[in-house]
């Protein structure tokens, strides 16, 4: 019992913690270091923001490689503040990138769609094997566009459903129209293109299997998102399936990557059999 109590209650202060800087500081310091090799600041383009960090293995080749998008409503973002992701999926055997992409006010949609394109095209030229993307919010979102809209992998000379092995949405926003704010009003442009800037409005039955996660607390970006995607993608002939974790909220979903909260929900398990699936199957959505 007094275990089951610390464990909560660890699990509620990192939880409170995971919302500031200082809360990914304390659970990277919470991560252990030696399972795995790291390559910092890998340049995939040009601009000081094409930059990836790759996780490896570190006694092992990577069976597959893992593409991690953040989030931070395309206006934050480190690479550097996402080492518990890293270590999460390099000490299954899996290659981690978790590259940077610009941000507003530097640029506007699609710009980050573009360097997220740039760095999956670079990571599919450098390494070998299936290739999975897996986002986190504004991040998520990315990597569910680079699959479902065929216009920014095709600009690398890449068809999503070759290119990608499957995508893993950690609330994400899909379906997220009309906007509101005002920053997310000058990041998506102007009213009448906005259907265009939409998940939603790519479902295909040529698309790579989703997986759409999400918290039931979630507050930020509604539940609601993962469902009508997953529901809309089936109705196209596609593969999606959209899971719920009871009592979790936006930031805890990824939080539980992290090995002190990885308790409070088997997210990571529930990602790392999704890819278990992909590689039994073995098959394209082309």
């Amino acid at each position: 019992m007094r275990r089951r109590l610390l464990g909560g209650f660890l699990t509620a202060v990192l939880g409170t913690f995971l919302t500031s800087c200082s809360g990914a500081d304390l659970v990277n310091a919470l991560t252990p270091s030696d399972g795995y090799r790291l390559q910092e600041g890998v340049s995939y383009g040009p601009d000081p923001r094409h930059r990836l960090d790759l996780y490896l293995p570190k006694d092992s080749a990577p069976r597959a490689t893992v593409v991690y998008f953040y989030g931070g409503g395309w206006e934050d973002g480190e690479r550097g503040d996402y080492r518990f992701v890293g270590e999460a999926f390099a000490s299954q055997g899996l290659a981690v990138a978790i590259p940077d992409y610009r941000l507003y006010p530097q640029v506007r949609y699609p710009a980050f769609l573009e360097d997220s394109a740039a760095a999956v095209a670079w990571l599919r030229e450098n390494l070998t094997g299936p290739l999975y993307l897996v986002g986190h919010s504004a991040g998520a979102y990315n990597a569910v566009m680079l699959a479902l809209d065929r216009r920014w992998l095709a600009a690398q000379g890449l068809a999503p459903c070759k290119a990608l092995s499957g995508v893993v949405g950690l609330a994400g926003p899909y379906d997220f129209l009309p906007l509101r704010d005002p920053d997310l009003k000058a990041i998506f442009g102007p009213p009448e293109g906005r259907p265009a800037t939409q998940p939603i409005n790519y479902v295909s039955a040529e698309a790579p299997p989703l997986l759409l996660l999400s918290g039931t607390d979630d507050g930020i970006v509604l539940p609601y998102n993962s469902r009508v995607l997953a529901e809309s993608q089936r109705a196209a002939g596609g593969m999606a399936e959209a899971r719920f974790y009871q009592d979790l909220g936006h930031i805890r979903i990824i939080g539980a990557l992290s090995r002190p909260l990885r308790g409070s929900a088997p997210v990571l398990d529930d990602i790392l059999n999704f890819i278990a699936q992909q590689e039994a199957a073995g098959s394209s959505a082309c």
